[in-house]
């Protein structure tokens, strides 16, 4: 038992089930969290007690408080697939072909892998244009940021070179990307 502030206390209770289906033995874990609460955040005394009981079934074989960190965090995998569908247009898949599909998801994870590498590059730290700290950045927001920017293809003395206005705010942090990934050794 612990109390993380005065009025409220939480117990952790973990119980382990063993079950045969088959000839095989399998062991369950059950992970129950109890919080009771006499207080609120603001220190502000109860009528009655609140009391909150949680309850995990899971086969890892972890700490009780692992296994709440774990499932704790199961909202952020959530918001890392709806990325993953909506901002790179992967509701459905476009065939009825298994290969053609696991393509599809492949270079969609390829594609999903750069935008993730150039928003920890270009839109955290000192380089970034959006006004908030922030440990990462949603692919839409990384797209609208370093992706579309205006810029003119110039041909100068046989190359090529990408024109950005003087007054492009994200150049800043286009650059520092670019020359990151450029000056990186494969």
């Amino acid at each position: 038992m612990t109390e993380p502030r005065p009025g409220k206390r939480v117990a952790l209770v973990t119980i382990r089930k063993r079950q045969e289906h088959e000839g095989q033995c399998y062991v369950f874990t059950k992970v129950v969290r109890v919080i009771k609460r006499t207080t609120d955040k603001g220190g502000q005394f109860l009528l009655f007690p609140e009391v909150t009981v949680e309850g995990w079934w899971t086969n890892l074989d972890l700490p009780a408080q692992q296994v709440l960190q774990l499932y704790d965090n199961h909202g952020l995998s959530e918001q890392f697939h709806s990325e993953f569908k909506s901002d790179l247009d992967r509701e459905r898949l476009p065939s009825g072909k298994f290969a053609t599909n696991a393509l599809i998801m492949a270079l969609g994870s390829f594609a999903y892998n750069i935008l993730r590498l150039l928003g920890q590059l270009g839109l955290l730290g000192g380089y970034s244009l959006v006004r908030h700290p922030a440990k990462r950045r949603r692919l839409k927001t990384v797209m609208q940021e370093l992706i579309y920017l205006a810029a003119r293809l110039v041909s100068s003395a046989r190359r090529l070179k990408l024109r950005f206005s003087h007054h492009c705010p994200g150049l800043d942090a286009f650059s520092w990307a670019y020359t990151r990934l450029s000056s990186a050794t494969i």
